[in-house]
């Protein structure tokens, strides 16, 4: 089978405020998902599909695609997603789904579902790379969401990005000196995205305030010393925080840690940055955090 592959990735500036059109700093991480796929001229119109969980199967469906059916599988609701999804597929591609060949497609997500690295985008933007269509106008139709994430997976790279008044983003070298003073911290859930986008959504918001974040976001980028990236990284926190009118997590979980503790994506769940200080690991792990990972076991830059 061949084989194509996507990066995960974190957010690491503007959050909610992407959808209004806030620049956005995000960074690949090393895990992501593979997408291995297999065509056969057999006449039967049939896509077979395997998704895995670090390379443990969980979930099987056939699918007619003549009659768009699910045949057979073992998660009803999973395999209905993916049969919307690839009809989705179908009806942007100029090859696939298009004759009686069958195909035999399998995923595999290197990284633990709860992690929020971007299950559904590298999904998608592996099976557009494989039909040769836009990996945005599918997750479009398929999803939703500002794009980001889909911009990160197929650039497999530091991007800036806005979502508005259209889509555009380009590559950066993010690299900044202290990179290994930074550390990544998992808060044991999966936060729900679209119910926090459209409990963002349901608050009046300024274009100012948009822009804040944008210029955060520059400032962020072009930081030199760890000390002036954690002031921008409170400020941030802060901004969104008196936005959505909830607790900081460093609030909420982190009151005593001497550095500062960001939110990644959507709040309340995911994984949060900090930076290093003595003890840091017995710290989050006293705390019950125990996935804390340093920039070079995530990041992939």
């Amino acid at each position: 089978m061949s084989e194509i592959f996507s990066p995960g990735k974190l957010m690491l500036t503007s959050e909610y405020f992407a959808i209004d059109g806030a620049l956005v700093l995000a960074v690949p991480t090393k895990l992501g998902q593979e997408f291995f796929f297999d065509e056969k001229q057999d006449g039967k119109s049939l896509i077979i599909w395997e998704a895995y969980h670090q390379n443990k199967l969980w979930l099987k469906a056939v699918i007619d695609y003549k009659s768009w059916q699910v045949i057979e599988t073992n998660i009803t609701s999973s395999a209905e997603f993916i049969l919307k999804t690839l009809k989705n597929v179908q009806s942007l591609s100029e090859t696939k789904f298009k004759s009686t060949h069958s195909y035999h497609l399998k995923t595999n997500l290197q990284f633990q579902a709860d992690y929020g690295l971007g299950s559904s985008s590298t999904l998608m933007n592996n099976l557009a790379e494989w039909a040769e269509i836009d990996p945005f106008h599918l997750n479009s139709i398929s999803l939703g969401g500002s794009g980001y994430d889909i911009a990160v997976a197929k650039e497999k790279s530091a991007i800036l990005f806005q979502s508005k008044p259209e889509i555009k983003y380009e590559k950066v070298n993010f690299n900044p000196s202290f990179k290994n003073e930074l550390i990544f911290i998992h808060l044991n859930q999966k936060q729900d995205s679209r119910e926090g986008i459209n409990f963002y959504k349901s608050k009046t918001k300024s274009q100012k305030l948009v822009d804040e974040f944008s210029n955060l976001t520059k400032n962020i980028l072009l930081c030199s010393e760890l000390e002036k990236f954690s002031q921008l990284m409170v400020i941030h926190e802060q901004k969104i925080a008196n936005f959505l009118e909830i607790p900081t997590v460093k609030q909420k979980f982190f009151e005593d840690c001497p550095s500062f503790v960001k939110s990644l994506g959507a709040w309340g769940g995911d994984f949060v940055m900090s930076a290093k200080f003595d003890g840091f690991k017995d710290y989050f792990w006293g705390k019950g955090f125990t996935t804390v990972f340093e920039w070079h076991e995530i990041i992939n830059l």
